[in-house]
């Protein structure tokens, strides 16, 4: 297909965009007006389960048995879109408009075998691109691939989206759209400040660490592919007006597409982590090494780090790991406590990351300096920090996020 001569689109529908009869025959709507805006465009859709729809079948599996295996759970997830693209492919029809809905085996998304979590190896674009030169709608499933044995595999929460730009990359699309309950990506949570900013564009980078540091309106693996092939990205409403090219929301973008570079674009945080400290550590590599191996063997991830000398050649080492990661990161090191020679290990729950965001911290000293000034003013104490080159994170007692999210968002976005 000449994506030059037939530009394709690619239109992603989310859970609370589907979450209903009627919420899919204005979806149905939306895709017809987006047409009728832009005859010569051709569209694909891709959409998630109804709203509620994968925790329902997760309970029930739960339900069922104590541990279920990851293969039938991908079976067993994956039926949620199936419902969804049926619908609207129903509804388009007899709108009358062409559509087709379809599932990963019949798109050929391509996935390991990482069941529950699996990664995009490949897609054959020719099903869909024969299917728009005919003049119909393509209704892709999100959420799911296929193995090479030929199983169900899905890709994590959130999956929808990594189908959607996945799709956009391999079709060579002009844009994708990211339909969701929210207007666009904000400055910071609306939820926790009142003075949060839609943003109109944010780089593929900002909105890459934005949305791995707590902001949920894209999934990060979503974002990664949008940067890798440079596809333009929007996240737009739903529910709000109606369908066009020139609609607004939130462009991601290439950063040399950026016409400014704030210092800062958001202010973000998360409460899904937990800290594991190792008390009184022998200060020396072999221990460290020791201890990040035994982690790095179960596949724990380590996001932040700190060291406090707590004596003579001692040492409290604290990481912090994903929540849902706790209890296997508690056994591992409570394992080889002994080896290590150190005096046990504790964990704690109620802590928050909240981090400040931008590329055009690359370009300017005096984050840090400012950002624990304005702590300090609020009386926030910091347990741990962790930077990078357009990010800084730190980690405060859950009680203070919100304050700390206000007081980050007032000093540096207003």
């Amino acid at each position: 297909m000449n994506t030059s001569e037939s530009p394709v689109v690619v239109m992603k529908f989310g859970g609370t965009s589907v979450g209903d009869i009627s919420r899919i025959k204005r979806v149905a709507d939306l895709v017809a007006a987006f047409r009728q805006s832009d005859p010569g465009v051709r569209i694909v859709v891709v959409l998630s389960a109804m709203a509620g729809e994968t925790n329902r079948l997760v309970r029930l599996a739960k339900e069922c048995v104590d541990r279920p295996q990851p293969r039938e759970m991908d079976v067993l997830l994956a039926t949620g879109e199936q419902v969804t693209i049926a619908l609207l492919a129903m509804r388009l029809c007899e709108m009358g408009i062409s559509a087709k809905s379809l599932l990963a085996p019949q798109v050929r998304i391509s996935t390991d075998a990482r069941h529950t979590n699996a990664q995009i190896e490949s897609i054959d674009s020719r099903v869909i691109e024969d299917i728009v030169a005919a003049g119909a709608i393509p209704i892709v499933a999100g959420f799911q691939g296929i193995s090479e044995e030929g199983d169900i595999t899905t890709l994590g929460r959130g999956g929808s989206d990594i189908t959607a730009v996945a799709l956009a990359a391999a079709l060579r699309a002009r844009t994708c759209y990211i339909y969701t309950d929210v207007p666009g990506v904000f400055s910071t949570d609306p939820r926790l400040d009142p003075n949060a900013r839609l943003l109109e564009r944010v780089s593929h980078e900002e909105m890459l660490e934005m949305a791995s540091l707590g902001a949920k309106v894209l999934h990060p693996r979503s974002v990664y592919f949008a940067m890798r092939y440079a596809v333009p990205l929007v996240v737009l409403s739903t529910f709000a007006g109606a369908c066009s090219p020139g609609i607004n929301g939130t462009w991601i973008v290439r950063e040399e597409e950026l016409m400014e570079k704030p210092l800062v674009t958001g202010v973000t945080h998360r409460f899904d982590e937990a800290q594991l400290t190792v008390e009184g550590m022998p200060d020396d590599i072999e221990s460290m090494s020791k201890l990040f191996d035994a982690l790095a063997e179960r596949d724990v991830y380590i996001d932040m780090i700190s060291q406090e000398g707590v004596g003579s050649h001692l040492v409290n080492v604290s990481v912090t790991v994903p929540d849902e990661q706790s209890g296997l990161a508690l056994e591992t090191i409570r394992g080889i406590v002994p080896t290590l020679k150190a005096n046990g290990v504790t964990v704690e729950r109620d802590i928050a990351k909240v981090s400040v965001v931008g590329v055009g911290m690359r370009y300017h000293t005096g984050v840090a300096a400012r950002a624990f000034r304005c702590l300090a003013r609020e009386g926030i104490s910091v347990q741990m920090v962790n930077t990078s080159e357009i990010k800084m994170s730190v980690l405060v007692t859950r009680k203070y996020c919100e304050a700390a999210v206000r007081a980050l968002h007032a000093e540096f976005i207003g």
